[in-house]
C-alpha cells in the first residue's frame, strides 16, 4: 500500500510539474507573440494592378470563408441531430438527381463568376506596351543588375548588392529596422510612369518580386521575360528573389524607390556624371596600393559572401583563396578562372559584371591579401587582352 501511495504521489508531483512547465511555455510563446508585428493580408498596393490582385484577394476570401462555413455547418449539424445515439435512421436512397445537379452547377457558376476578373486582371499584367522607362533587370549569385535601356537614364547601369552590414547577419550586432532587405543602389523610377522590366539571368533561375506593385516575374538565363509597373505613391518599396537560387538565396533583396519626375531627373544627372568621372582611362597604370584598396571593396560586394572576409571559404562547395593554388599560381588561369567562372561549380563568370579595372583590382587583391603577399600589379590591360582572345 505504501509503494502505490508513493507512486501515486510522485505520478501527481510529474503531471503538476509538466504542466507548470507547459504553462510557463506557452505564457514565453504569448509574449513574445506580443512584441511581434501583428499584420495580415497583402501588403498595400500602390498600383492600379496591384489594388486588382487586392480586390480579388479579398472577394476570394469571403466566397472561401462563405463556403467553408456553409459546408462545415451541414456537417456538424449532421452529426451532432444525425447520430445513431438519437436514435436517427439512415436513408435508403442512393442518388439524387437535384442535389447532384446543384453541387455541379453551382460550383460551376462560382468558376465561371470568379474567372471574368482574375482574366482581366492577368492580361492587364501581361500589356506592356508603350513603357515610359525600360529597364532590363539581370539576376546573379546573388544580386541584381540594373540596366537603363529608355528614356532620361538610357545607359545607366549598375550592381544592386545586400548592404545590411556582416556583424547584423553574424549576430554580433544588433538587427536593423530593414534586415536583409537593404541595397547600396536601388532600382530609381519616376512617380506616375509605366515602368516595363525585362527580366534575365545570369546563372541560375531567379525571381524579381515586390509585393506592392503586384509584380512577380521569373528571371531565366538564356531568356528574357517581361513585366510592368506603375506605381502611385512616392516611397520605397522592397520585395525578395522568390526562386530558390542557391546558398545566399534569403540575401537578394530587390528595393525600388519612387520618387518625384524632378528627383529622378537630378538622379539621372547625378548617376551620368558619377559614370564620367569613374569612366577608366586605359592608359592609367595602377601602383599596388591603388589595386588593393579598389580590389577589397570588389571582393567584399562581389566574392566575400562564399570565399569570406578572411579568404579561408566554405569547403568543400567554396574553397579557400588564402594559400591556394589558384591565388598563388599562375597569374593568367586565375584572370581566366574570374572572367569565365568554372562550369558545374557555384563559381560564376565575373566577365560580363566586372570593368577590366575591377577584375584586374580584385585579383590583384586576391593575390596579395591575407598570406598571398606576391606583390604583382595587374593592369586592366592585361584583363583586355585575355577577353579578346
Amino acid at each position: 500500500m505504501a509503494r502505490h501511495s508513493n507512486n501515486d504521489h510522485d505520478s501527481k508531483r510529474l503531471r503538476t510539474r509538466f504542466t507548470g512547465r507547459l504553462f510557463a511555455g506557452l505564457l514565453g510563446l504569448l509574449s513574445s507573440a506580443a512584441n511581434a508585428a501583428w499584420e495580415l493580408n497583402l501588403q498595400e498596393p500602390v498600383t492600379a494592378t496591384a489594388r486588382r490582385v487586392y480586390e480579388l484577394h479579398s472577394l476570394l476570401l469571403w466566397v472561401i470563408a462563405v463556403i467553408f462555413v456553409g459546408v462545415f455547418a451541414v456537417v456538424a449539424y449532421s452529426l451532432v441531430f444525425h447520430r445513431k445515439s438519437k436514435g436517427h435512421k439512415p436513408a435508403t436512397f442512393h442518388d439524387n438527381t437535384a442535389v447532384e445537379l446543384a453541387w455541379t452547377i453551382v460550383p460551376t457558376l462560382i468558376l465561371i463568376a470568379i474567372a471574368f476578373p482574375a482574366t482581366s486582371a492577368l492580361v492587364d499584367m501581361r500589356d506592356t506596351s508603350q513603357p515610359d522607362v525600360t529597364v532590363k533587370v539581370t539576376g546573379y549569385q546573388w544580386k541584381w543588375g540594373y540596366e537603363y535601356l529608355t528614356g532620361d537614364a538610357a545607359g545607366i547601369k549598375y550592381m544592386s548588392v545586400l548592404s545590411t552590414p556582416r556583424d547584423q547577419i553574424e549576430n554580433k550586432a544588433p538587427k536593423g529596422e530593414h534586415y536583409l532587405l537593404e541595397v547600396d543602389h536601388p532600382l530609381v523610377v519616376p512617380v506616375g510612369k509605366k515602368v516595363r522590366i525585362l527580366t534575365t539571368a545570369n546563372d541560375v533561375i531567379h525571381n524579381w518580386s515586390v509585393p506592392a506593385f503586384a509584380v512577380k516575374t521569373d528571371a531565366v538565363p538564356g531568356f528574357l521575360r517581361d513585366t510592368w509597373f506603375r506605381a502611385e505613391k512616392e516611397g520605397t518599396y522592397r520585395g525578395q528573389c522568390s526562386e530558390l537560387c542557391g546558398k545566399d538565396h534569403g540575401f537578394m533583396p530587390v528595393v525600388v524607390e519612387v520618387v518625384s519626375e524632378e528627383k529622378y531627373a537630378a538622379w539621372v544627372a547625378d548617376q551620368k556624371q558619377q559614370m564620367a568621372a569613374v569612366a577608366e582611362d586605359p592608359n592609367k597604370a595602377w601602383t599596388l596600393e591603388e589595386q588593393v584598396a579598389l580590389g577589397e571593396k570588389v571582393y567584399t560586394a562581389n566574392c566575400a559572401a562564399c570565399h569570406q572576409a578572411n579568404g579561408e571559404g566554405l569547403p568543400p562547395a567554396f574553397p579557400a583563396l588564402n594559400g591556394s593554388k589558384i591565388a598563388t599560381g599562375p597569374q593568367q588561369a586565375h584572370l581566366e578562372l574570374v572572367i569565365n567562372g568554372k562550369p558545374g561549380t557555384a563559381m560564376a563568370a565575373f566577365g560580363g559584371q566586372l570593368s577590366d579595372t575591377d577584375i584586374a583590382a580584385v585579383v590583384a587583391y586576391e593575390r596579395n591579401a591575407w598570406t598571398n603577399k606576391l606583390g604583382e600589379v595587374i593592369q586592366p590591360a592585361d584583363v583586355k587582352a585575355l577577353r579578346g582572345k
